[in-house]
């Protein structure tokens, strides 16, 4: 028994030793100092991290990234994406494509006319390609900038107005592209005809950054048929660039390019690549969506 009570008195005396008054083996003054010790410690480790982030703070722009080298411009992207870069459908099944119509619809709610009805924010830049649509400084005290208005009816056959199905009932289906924001890049046009295939010399407008869509392969190239381009010419026109970003432009639209496959062969996998091209437009094999992009279609009959 008075072994037990030796041991209850060693806890409780390591608890609180009232002969040295000491708490947990320390003194009032050793805790005080211990506890002062730390708060200068982390307070010190607490101001140098705050520090930092201040310095890093001043040297990025609120209206564009600092450092772009990561982004390799600009990339090409299509409405409907589906996954694997694959449409297959059936003309007879409206169950096959709805995702893929929903998808456009999903797109080019936006561009609807009525949300463009404010002067104060939405202006007319032209019925063709015309050249750079310079707002001011990107960072200034010019604040929110307009933007130009791109109506769906510019896509004609797939703005939805007359084919609710965009041509997927009939085995047409069509494709909305867009260029992805960047801010303030501006795209420049092909240094000469040229640079671009031959299929698409005729349809070269200045002012323009022209699309093109082929065959991935050669022995294909009869089975694609005709392919159709919509929007305001047959590519991207320079007035909508450059684009200043979320805080300065966030009514802005990109403007669209609507491809519609007139004759595919049917029952097959068509493989197609499009591509856009300008002198500052690369492509690169790590990212296939760089420039181009890379789509195969099915259409069952």
């Amino acid at each position: 028994m008075s072994a037990k009570k030796e041991g209850d008195g060693g806890w409780k005396s390591f608890i609180w030793n009232s002969d040295k008054k000491e708490f947990l083996g320390r003194t009032g003054g050793s805790w005080f100092k211990i506890f002062g010790f730390y708060v200068i410690f982390y307070g010190c480790l607490a101001g140098i991290f705050i520090g930092t982030i201040q310095a890093m703070l001043l040297t990025l722009s609120n209206y564009k990234p600092t450092y772009q080298d990561r982004v390799a411009p600009p990339g090409l992207s299509h409405s409907p994406r589906p996954e694997k870069a694959e449409l297959s459908f059936s003309m007879k099944d409206e169950g096959s494509y709805s995702a893929y119509v929903k998808n456009i619809e999903d797109l080019l709610v936006k561009y609807n006319e009525e949300g463009q009805k404010d002067t104060s924010k939405f202006e007319d830049c032209g019925d063709a390609p015309q050249a750079y649509k310079e707002r001011g400084e990107l960072e200034s005290s010019d604040g929110i900038r307009k933007v130009c208005r791109f109506s769906r009816e510019l896509l004609k056959e797939c703005s939805g107005k007359n084919d609710k199905s965009y041509g997927f009932s009939d085995g047409k289906p069509c494709l909305i592209v867009k260029l992805n924001r960047i801010v303030f890049f501006k795209p420049r046009i092909p240094a000469s005809n040229d640079s671009i295939p031959e299929a698409a010399r005729p349809n070269f407008q200045s002012n323009l950054i022209p699309i093109h869509c082929s065959s991935k392969r050669e022995e294909e190239a009869d089975k694609l048929g005709p392919v159709d381009y919509f929007g305001l010419g047959t590519g991207f026109p320079l007035q909508y660039y450059p684009y200043y970003g979320k805080l300065l432009q966030p009514h802005y639209l990109q403007p669209l390019v609507a491809i519609k496959f007139q004759n595919i062969t049917k029952d097959m996998d068509m493989r197609i690549e499009c591509k856009v091209y300008g002198q500052n437009i690369d492509y690169s094999e790590k990212d296939r969506s760089q420039g181009r992009f890379d789509i195969k279609i099915n259409i069952k009959s």
